[in-house]
């Protein structure tokens, strides 16, 4: 099965299983899939799948197109009550825009979901880079730098999963050995600051710093741009700013919203 979280187990034996595979089944690039692609994708047999997908489009989860089938817009209602990353957004766009229009280049919000970084938000320089992360996407904590700075202030029991596990190359200069990047985590966690050059994808430079909720890590923020004109360091201040006014403003409304009233 090809899931849009791999890793995941889904069991197909209960009916919620069965849904959350058909979601899972659904890549960043999908807009419609056909009941044989959703069943190759998810293994249930075509009458059980025909069935929990009509279920599916009855409670507005999917929508029937001409096409097949898409995600239904009821996911992105229910998406947007999750209070912590809606409040999140609220907080950090007004920083992600002051730092594109004084950068000019790409702006990312992104956290941590297991060992991957999810990304919230997406800001386009004037001249975009050609990066792949998209809002909603997902990549590999180990080759980018808003991933390299949550991996380097989580727990030791994810940053060893990372480290002991396989790492995928996505480019010659991603780094797959742990001892190097065990070094690199440790740097980021001292310095506040992380870099990618040319890791996740030939051509992208990047510098990320945590956004801090109280004490908690909870995001994390970039700029990336091309290699060729895009120096990440200079900006390094400017990013650690933006993440700190980001975490400050947070960590005032937590306190305002748990403040009990007379």
């Amino acid at each position: 099965m090809s899931s849009a979280f791999p890793g995941r187990a889904v069991d197909h034996s209960t009916v919620l299983g069965k849904i959350m595979a058909v979601l899972e089944s659904f890549s960043i690039d999908d807009t419609a899939l056909s009941l044989a692609e959703i069943g190759r994708r998810t293994g249930i047999p075509k009458g059980t799948l025909h069935r929990v997908l009509s279920d599916m489009v009855t409670v507005r989860l999917l929508d029937r197109t001409e096409a097949g089938y898409r995600l239904g817009g009821y996911l992105f209602e229910l998406g947007m009550r999750a209070s912590i990353e809606r409040s999140l957004l609220e907080v950090a766009i007004p920083f992600l825009e002051e730092l594109n229009a004084r950068i000019h280049e790409t702006v990312h919000l992104g956290v941590l979901d297991g060992t991957d970084v999810v990304y919230l938000t997406k800001i386009g320089g004037r001249r975009q880079a050609s990066a792949p992360s998209r809002i909603g996407g997902r990549m590999p904590v180990h080759c980018t730098a808003i991933g390299k700075v949550l991996l380097a202030h989580a727990d030791a029991a994810l940053r060893n999963q990372v480290l002991t596990g396989p790492l995928r190359r996505y480019t010659p200069r991603t780094m797959i050995l742990p001892g190097p990047l065990r070094n690199q985590l440790d740097r980021i966690a001292a310095e506040g600051v992380g870099y990618e050059f040319e890791e996740s994808a030939p051509g992208l430079v990047c510098v990320a710093a945590p956004v801090r909720e109280a004490d908690k890590v909870v995001a994390a923020i970039s700029v990336a741009g091309p290699s060729h004109r895009f120096h990440p360091e200079t900006h390094a201040a400017s990013v650690r700013a933006a993440a700190e006014g980001i975490g400050l403003t947070l960590t005032r409304r937590a306190r305002l919203f748990s403040t009990p009233t007379s």
